[in-house]
């Protein structure tokens, strides 16, 4: 039977299959335990689960900040007090966090589903990120087994090493920029204006083989192509598949989240 954060919507039992649309009467929520085979839950049977985490943060345990894999960070929060009454402890939690480099973890509910949050402090208020659970991420050592333990010759990575100083900068997200979310505003705003679309460019076909050595020399001397700058070198049966470090949580429904 698949957890109980597996939701689905399915076809009453009293209809047959079909292409057509589904009035939503005929719409529900429910369980398979089974192909074809579901167990339906009403809405008022939701309203019955209980959390204790429902309207508060219940916090656990602190664990040094240091200690957290990066893979389980999902969704950033702000928490600030609600009162002027929690101010102070909420100051004073905050400060012994930041001075011992500690980590709060406790649950929250959003949406009607139970996430681990790690709150640390940020600025005069507290960060909080909601973590992944564990069945969420994949095994690292499933992907990257395949890659041999290779020794790097000292000119290639002096190479590297020089490359890396000559790019160094700041992080700075504000110089991100969504190539695709401004490719489409800018299909949208051809198509209300009457415009002809823009034509699809060919792509050039990159060289299935990088001689590494000979790419950092050209990015040295600042001659590395096009293709060959954002084509990394051959990649084995595993990376070639994109999994992301991270499961999708199937079927959960929007929660209407609003991250920091």
């Amino acid at each position: 039977m698949r957890t109980a954060r597996t939701w689905l919507v399915f076809l009453s039992q009293n209809l047959p299959l079909t292409t057509e649309p589904i009035e939503s009467q005929d719409k529900g929520r429910g369980y398979e335990v089974g192909k074809n085979e579901f167990v339906q839950v009403e809405d008022s049977e939701f309203e019955t689960i209980q959390i204790e985490s429902t309207h508060t943060i219940e916090i656990d345990k602190f664990v040094p900040n240091a200690q957290i894999d990066k893979r389980y960070f999902d969704s950033p929060y702000y928490i600030a007090p609600t009162d002027k009454v929690g101010q102070e402890a909420f100051a004073v939690i905050r400060d012994a966090m930041r001075g011992k480099d500690m980590v709060a973890l406790g649950r929250v509910v959003l949406a009607k589903r139970e996430h681990v949050i790690a709150l640390e402090p940020y600025e005069t208020g507290l960060l909080g990120t909601t973590l992944r659970y564990a069945y969420e991420v994949r095994n690292a050592a499933d992907y990257f087994e395949d890659i041999p333990n290779v020794k790097t010759p000292a000119e290639m990575l002096k190479l590297a090493e020089h490359i890396l100083d000559t790019k160094a900068d700041d992080f700075d997200p504000s110089t991100f920029v969504d190539h695709y979310e401004e490719a489409l505003t800018d299909l949208l705003k051809r198509k209300q204006g009457g415009l002809p679309q823009k034509p699809q460019l060919e792509q050039a076909q990159p060289k299935n083989v990088i001689n590494l050595m000979d790419a950092l020399k050209r990015s040295l001397a600042g001659e590395v192509p096009e293709a060959d700058r954002k084509k990394p070198p051959a990649a084995s049966q595993k990376e070639r598949a994109g999994k992301p470090a991270a499961r999708s949580r199937k079927g959960t429904r929007g929660s209407g989240k609003k991250s920091a």
